[in-house]
């Protein structure tokens, strides 16, 4: 299955054993060279406070209108978890980064991701213009994500065909 990132925010999870809601997916962490999904924040709301806690993809048993993990312990504090950590610390997000060409133009900010559910792997990128969406980029054009901007493959030009008259010509009188 696919899946996009804004439609995902706001997903309960939930607990395989108990079925109580531990909370809802508020953030994802994606791995800027490989283009994992290495997981999502998930913002539990108690009585006096709001936690965020980490979910790793691995832990990850059904990925629907719900979440389901094996047990609430997969949830983890963030601070706690060194290789979240070190993506974090590079400071190369995807999502939210300005796109450009390899030859300068700017595409626009990658405002949302398409991953599967199965392997949590990155799909495309939909990058945005101030309201206007822009042509969806599939991953395999990503040449390099800095922490300026994401660099793209320049699209292919399209050759301009021959224009071919719909209507023939009538001939002349004589």
């Amino acid at each position: 299955m696919r899946a996009r990132y804004t439609r995902s925010l706001g997903l309960s999870v939930l607990d395989e054993e108990t079925g109580d809601v531990l909370g809802a997916i508020s953030g994802m962490v994606l791995h800027p060279d490989t283009g994992a999904v290495e997981g999502f924040f998930v913002r539990m709301e108690g009585f006096w406070s709001r936690e965020e806690r980490f979910l790793a993809s691995p832990d990850i048993l059904h990925w629907g209108v719900r979440i389901t993990v094996r047990h609430r312990d997969v949830l983890s504090p963030v601070d706690e978890l060194v290789r979240v950590q070190t993506i974090l610390a590079t400071q190369r997000p995807v999502l939210g980064q300005t796109i450009v060409t390899e030859s300068g133009r700017t595409l626009g900010r990658c405002a949302d991701v398409q991953f599967t559910t199965d392997a949590f792997r990155l799909e495309w990128l939909f990058p945005r213009r101030f309201f206007r969406w822009g042509i969806p980029i599939p991953v395999s054009q990503i040449l390099e994500v800095k922490s300026e901007a994401i660099v793209v493959r320049d699209p292919p030009v399209m050759e301009v065909e021959e224009e071919v008259a719909l209507i023939p010509p009538v001939p002349e009188a004589a």
